[in-house]
């Protein structure tokens, strides 16, 4: 072995915060398949369940700029275990609640739990990879979520056919924990004082010497940028998309397509494994083509992706086999996920020094939209029962407004100007 090669530590961190992501949409999105169990148990109408979830969802959006700026100032070690053990605690307590209120509290305490967990990812992988190699990382890491996340809908499902919903989230809140004390254990925000990394890997990286406290986030310059307010949208139309599929699509499945549990939450999880791929093969496209500033291939490729996700959800509603329409939902769901990386690209850009505040600024906008998805398709459905009408009647219309929200965010792309919120001298200056 070449002892002045570079070591690889760095795809090691990699795979702890791979696992991390995956941890975090499991817990978030197992409450998908037990909504119609907690529904029936605790008593809540599909209205009152969109609060259940919209709670999670608040704080999340809350939570994300001060986690992610307290990130900044302490490092992401300590925050992310602190961020692991508080949700973990949470997703735990959430089979202890027993009715409406309980619900929406232990819901909300989870979200600001979860809160800075990818602004603070964003924040360690700025600092452990080059810019050449952080498409595909940001590609991988966001694939490993989006697993979490398509594990959740089955897994949960079975979970819950045998040991009932509220052990299923004891079970699902012990892992984390595990995950933290691991963490804690091993990783170190700075990689030259990682002892798995030589003196290689370092210059390979890239690594500057910085300040701990990093200097004042220039609100100024952050509240007039079209680039920030720009991503802030996309990331609320992406939202609105993906916490439809996230919060209401077991029970959409069962409710408007007639399916049992156990294969409504196979279906799910295929949706869900699909937006993974998407996710992964994003992160490959946007080094392959070196997108990620603000160029044609940029904005071209963030309009064609969405526009073809909204004409895959278009076809997902003319088909009357549900298999069938899952499929086109996940070939929808595997388009629009295509762009995350490019969208988590472009944020560290914008950012520059204040990756943890401003990464947490941007991604907290899309609260917005999955605020709204989750109210809107129970409220829809409830509202469209009330005047008789079931099955697909009563859900699909959601689905068309969702067609509007991804042809909105591929218009976002296309006019799309990345431009940093610090010119970059102030950054070379301070390092």
């Amino acid at each position: 072995m070449n002892r002045d090669a570079p070591t690889r530590t760095r795809f090691v961190v990699l795979g702890v915060l791979c696992l991390l992501s995956g941890i975090l949409y499991l817990d978030r999105i197992c409450i998908s398949a037990a909504l119609d169990s907690i529904q029936r148990d605790v008593g809540l109408t599909n209205k009152q369940a969109s609060y259940v979830l919209m709670a999670f969802t608040l704080a999340y959006g809350l939570f994300e700029v001060p986690t992610g700026r307290w990130g900044d100032l302490l490092g992401a070690r300590r925050v992310l275990t602190r961020i692991s053990v508080w949700w973990s605690v949470f997703t735990a307590l959430s089979g202890a609640c027993w009715n409406l209120g309980s619900l929406v509290a232990v819901r909300f305490l989870f979200g600001a739990g979860e809160a800075g967990a990818f602004p603070n990812v964003a924040r360690v992988l700025s600092r452990w990879f080059p810019d050449h190699e952080r498409g595909r990382a940001q590609g991988v890491l966001l694939a490993a979520s989006q697993v979490g996340g398509a594990v959740a809908p089955f897994l949960a499902a079975v979970l819950i056919l045998n040991i009932g919903w509220r052990w299923t989230f004891v079970v699902f809140g012990s892992v984390g924990i595990v995950w933290a004390a691991g963490f804690w254990l091993w990783f170190r925000d700075d990689p030259a004082k990682h002892p798995a990394v030589n003196a290689a890997e370092v210059a390979h990286i890239g690594v500057r010497a910085t300040a701990l406290a990093p200097p004042a986030i220039p609100w100024r310059s952050v509240l007039r940028s079209r680039s920030v307010l720009w991503l802030g949208l996309i990331m609320t139309c992406a939202s609105f998309n993906s916490y439809i599929y996230f919060s209401w699509y077991p029970k959409y499945l069962g409710a408007a397509r007639g399916i049992g549990p156990k294969e409504a939450g196979l279906m799910a999880s295929m949706v869900l494994a699909f937006a993974a791929v998407g996710t992964l093969s994003g992160g490959f496209v946007l080094d392959r083509l070196a997108l990620g500033a603000s160029t044609r291939r940029t904005r071209t490729f963030g309009f064609c992706a969405l526009t073809l996700a909204a004409a895959m959800l278009g076809v997902a509603l003319v088909m009357e086999r549900p298999w069938l329409a899952a499929l086109f939902a996940a070939l929808s769901c595997f388009a629009a996920q295509s762009v995350q990386t490019l969208w988590w690209t472009c944020a560290i850009g914008t950012s520059g020094r204040h990756v943890g505040a401003l990464f947490g600024l941007m991604n907290s906008m899309g609260v917005v939209g999955a605020m709204s998805s989750q109210f809107l398709v129970g409220a829809s459905a409830d509202w469209l029962g009330a005047k008789g009408l079931t099955g697909r009647a009563q859900w699909d219309p959601m689905f068309y407004v969702d067609i509007g929200v991804l042809m909105l965010a591929a218009l976002l792309w296309a006019s799309f100007r990345l431009v940093p919120v610090e010119p970059p001298e102030a950054s070379k200056a301070d390092s």
